[in-house]
């Protein structure tokens, strides 16, 4: 499986606020998760292009990100920038 316990501890351990794996409710930490699904969905999607579950999924994952994105940037700009510097997304 591409997406196993150890995998989510150390995103979480990485992206978090408080930088421990229990902090899994943080927007940082859950930007940081829906960023590496989408990464992977992309990858597979690239291969299986007429695989449109995975592609709806893709969608909702995205539209799910861009709104904890701009709930992070309505509440604190600092956390929101530093956030998009680390993930290293365009916007």
């Amino acid at each position: 499986m591409y997406l196993d316990q150890a995998k989510k501890s150390e995103l979480f351990n990485q992206y978090s606020r408080n930088g421990n794996a229990t902090d899994t409710g943080s927007p940082e930490s859950q930007v940081a998760l829906f960023s590496f699904r989408i990464k992977h969905l992309t990858e597979h999607l690239k291969q299986h292009r007429k695989d449109y579950v995975t592609a709806r999924s893709l969608t909702k994952l995205v539209g799910k990100r861009r709104a904890l994105l701009d709930y992070l940037r309505k509440r604190d700009i600092e956390r929101y920038r530093a956030i998009i510097k680390a993930l290293g997304l365009r916007r």
